[in-house]
């Protein structure tokens, strides 16, 4: 480990010399890269300091200790080595955690795409609140949550919401919010009071920089048609809506929420780029099952990772086990006890 942060300050500091250097902030794709690494050795490089200036303290503090000083002086020496010892064991375990393998994508922002799966309608409305769920969460967080294209249904709920959460540590979050969402309730369009099952499928995908994917031109189609509302009222009366086709992989991405074609092209861009940089690395990393179908599976109600059963109010993490009775809370935005157990459960694995 002792090596380790060696390279880590010695790399650190390489970094610093590298982005004060005349030029460097004019080359963005080079200062963004350098900036990122400077960004992820931080805390590493911080921690270690610190943990250097609690091990100077305490050995200082046991040479009092022991030494032949003022009786009073030697007990506050040490209570002051009992003290460093557990601050000094604290510090060593934090790095251990620092220096895990790092998921690069930790501090990038978030493509979150919400589709309704099994249970048509009911489906669509509890899309709608996982949405809410997600806006409310990143409101929380100081994030924002920009939708880039969504497709409504008659009775207010949605087919698919696909939205940009911008914010620092916004992937390493919500990551584990991929899969499969099922939700136990009486629907709205019940009338005998039945409880109904549906599931959503939700993907988190890190957002790709123009400086990692740039598809060529060549490579685009690019449909302009005019956009809709629920029912097949007009949304506008322009041809504003934008359908990109990458032809050599076959994914198409359709933005229609703005009026302006500009902004639609733009955001369907957006998500093209983050749909090509998980493809890219799912070629880079095929092992670790990072395909968007062993993401969310098929959106039938067996292949779940939460349930949320409004009837008895709670909520289940099949992965990790965890029930709380409080599903308002959890649907007005509190997942921090969920996210905290799965990074918790996926550091262990790495320490393993």
């Amino acid at each position: 480990m002792t090596e380790q942060l060696h390279k880590c300050e010695a790399r650190y500091q390489e970094l610093a010399e590298q982005l004060a250097a005349p030029g460097v902030a004019s080359d963005h794709a080079r200062y963004q890269r350098l900036s990122r690494e400077l960004a992820g050795l931080r805390p590493i490089v911080e921690t270690h300091r610190e943990h250097q200036r609690v091990a100077r303290e305490l050995a200082a503090s046991r040479e009092l200790a022991t030494g032949e000083v003022d009786p009073g002086l030697r007990a506050m020496a040490r209570e002051d080595v009992a003290r460093l010892e557990e601050q000094s064991a604290k510090l060593e375990a934090a790095l251990r955690e620092l220096l895990l393998p790092r998921d690069p994508n930790d501090d990038r922002n978030v493509i979150l795409e919400i589709r309704a799966g099994t249970g048509g309608e009911e489906a669509a409305l509890f899309a709608g609140d996982l949405h809410r769920m997600y806006a409310r969460y990143a409101e929380a967080r100081g994030w924002k949550l920009e939708a880039l294209d969504t497709s409504a249904t008659d009775l207010g709920g949605f087919k698919e919401i696909v939205a940009l959460v911008s914010g620092s540590g916004a992937y390493g979050a919500l990551k584990y919010e991929s899969g499969v969402h099922r939700v136990q309730r009486v629907p709205r369009t019940e009338a005998s009071g039945r409880i109904h099952t549906s599931a959503v499928t939700v993907a988190v995908l890190p957002e790709a920089d123009e400086i990692d994917i740039q598809p060529d031109e060549k490579d685009l189609k690019i449909d302009v048609f005019r956009a809709s509302g629920p029912g097949g009222q007009g949304v506008n009366t322009t041809d504003s809506a934008v359908r990109i086709t990458h032809v050599p992989s076959g994914i198409v991405v359709t933005c229609r929420d703005e009026r302006s074609q500009h902004k639609n092209k733009a955001k369907a861009m957006k998500i093209l780029r983050a749909r090509l940089l998980e493809r890219e690395q799912e070629a880079q990393a095929s092992q670790e099952r990072a395909t968007r179908k062993a993401q969310v599976g098929s959106g039938d109600r067996s292949e779940k990772i939460r349930t949320y059963n409004f009837p008895q109010n709670r909520v289940t993490d099949h992965r990790i086990g965890l029930t709380i009775h409080q599903l308002d809370r959890v649907l007005d935005g509190n997942l921090e006890a969920f996210v905290t157990v799965l990074r918790e459960q996926a550091q262990a694995e790495a320490l393993k």
